[in-house]
């Protein structure tokens, strides 16, 4: 069939069949991904994902919407406080439900059919692709910049070494796991290295006593709650990522140890560097020299680097290549799960033969990604991004909250204490309501209506079932094109 059938038994015991068998029309002989992500692969999956584009790009952002330094810090601290939160929430529903998915697998064992649907549908299309479109884009901007000293780069060479960059991401990630994971823990160390010149170089300055753009530091704070919402929106752009872990969770070396142990490394590693690196833009610069920065990584450089100003530009480079190598990577699990559980064509579940790994799945991400580069700018795929992203946790974490409260028997190796839910959801509610109450846009009328337009999709395609046969040639052949078969679940 071109639409998997969905089972239908109760969907929070791990016991269940539906970890063990697919279809048995499909064959008797599965294929399975490998467990080959270890604890090092994981802190650089979550490390890795998170440092990308947003600590080189949005301090601006953050202090334009604030108004001043010290007010933009305590935002850098408070995201990287309720992405700790966050993880640590996503960290026991893992080890609850112990599949490979992310929110998607949580709304739909949870919630049921209808919500993971429109999930999926809004993930797999748009929110994947836009975040992935993004860092390639901030990839792209600091990758040509030294070809263009003194202006802007043209568009068109921004937007064609973009797409370059996604068709690599593509081959590296179809070919194999263990390749994806390698490249990632190389760009990781990469990365870590250039913010730790960045912070040495911040701390050299402070003790040479420049702390000017410190004193009277919360002078013109910005009270509105959009603004601070908006501020929010792009510091915790920063820190996406922390969720990354749960989407491969069926790909982890023993799940319920590896990721608390990961999270717990990797997100307080990031927030102390992230709160450096801040510090040490505002040391380099006045609040005004960063607000006119259009890359203000490469502008501390040339402050404080001089001729080896061109590092911070390769690191940067590096950086959002690394960054989004694992956005790719978690992105194109959602696409899979989704379509293995019947809510996506069956052609995307599948994995190739002898790379095993969900090629159609990551052909796709990189098809609806080359779409987004075309159409769209870094600061507004952001907000949107930014926007659907937590209205989706918002609506996982109150599932946690559901299963604490209801379900307090099923088996856990890992429980959050019920307050650090709470207050994530709480912070969910603001950052979606925020920006529509006190800034309204058009563009968010348009983002719910296009969650809502799935509901012309679910009913005929998911609920009644019906799956036109042009469909399922087409399915035939792209399997035959691309060497891919159906794959089992794999129960940890």
């Amino acid at each position: 069939s071109t639409m998997r059938e969905r089972k239908t038994t109760d969907p929070l015991h791990s016991t269940d069949p539906l970890h063990s068998s697919t279809d048995p029309k499909e064959g008797k002989e599965k294929l399975r991904l490998k467990q080959e992500v270890g604890l090092i692969s994981s802190v650089s999956l979550i490390a890795g994902t998170m440092i990308g584009s947003g600590i080189f790009m949005s301090p601006e952002w953050v202090l334009y919407h604030m108004g001043n330094p010290a007010s933009s810090l305590l935002i850098w601290a408070a995201c990287g406080l309720l992405a700790m939160f966050g993880a640590l929430s996503y960290a026991e529903l893992g080890t609850i439900i112990k599949e490979s998915g992310g929110e998607y697998i949580y709304i739909l064992r949870i919630f049921g059919s209808f919500p993971a649907f429109l999930f999926a549908y809004t993930s797999v299309i748009l929110v994947r692709p836009a975040g992935l479109a993004a860092v390639c884009l901030s990839f792209a901007e600091y990758a040509i910049a030294p070809f263009y000293p003194g202006c802007s780069s043209p568009q068109v060479a921004v937007k064609c070494t973009a797409a370059a960059c996604i068709l690599a991401l593509t081959i590296i990630n179809s070919l194999n796991v263990r390749l994806a994971t390698s490249v990632m823990n190389i760009f990781t160390a990469a990365k870590l290295l250039a913010l730790l010149v960045i912070v040495v170089g911040g701390l050299v300055l402070l003790a040479k006593g420049q702390t000017q753009s410190f004193q009277n530091g919360f002078q013109g704070t910005t009270a509105g709650i959009g603004a601070v919402g908006v501020a929010f929106y792009q510091g915790l752009w920063s820190y996406d990522g922390w969720n990354n872990l749960n989407y491969v969770t069926e790909e982890l070396k023993k799940p319920e140890v590896t990721l608390p142990r990961a999270l717990m490394i990797a997100i307080p590693l990031v927030t102390c560097l992230y709160l450096l690196v801040n510090v040490s833009y505002l040391a380099a610069m006045t609040p005004s020299e960063l607000l006119s920065s259009g890359a203000v990584a490469v502008t501390w450089g040339d402050k404080v680097l001089g001729s080896w100003a061109w590092l911070i530009s390769l690191s940067v480079a590096l950086s959002t290549f690394g960054s989004s190598n694992g956005t790719f990577f978690s992105g194109g699990r959602v696409c899979y799960i989704a379509a293995r559980e019947g809510h996506m064509p069956d052609i995307l579940s599948m994995a190739h033969v002898r790379c095993l790994t969900p090629s159609p799945a990551l052909l796709f991400t990189s098809a609806m990604s080359l779409i987004m580069i075309v159409s769209g700018s870094f600061t507004s795929i952001v907000n949107f991004f930014s926007f659907v992203a937590w209205l989706f946790y918002g609506m996982t974490i109150s599932g946690l909250l559901y299963l604490k409260i209801k379900k307090p028997e099923l088996p856990r190796s890992y429980k959050v204490p019920i307050i650090i839910p709470i207050i994530v959801l709480m912070a969910a509610v603001y950052l979606v309501l925020a920006p529509i109450i006190d800034q309204p846009q058009i563009e968010i009328l348009y983002i719910v209506l296009f969650i809502f337009s799935g509901i012309i999709f679910y009913f005929p395609l998911v609920h009644f079932k019906y799956h036109p046969r042009f469909l399922q040639r087409v399915t035939l052949h792209l399997q035959l094109l691309l060497e891919v078969a159906p794959t089992a679940k794999d129960a940890n």
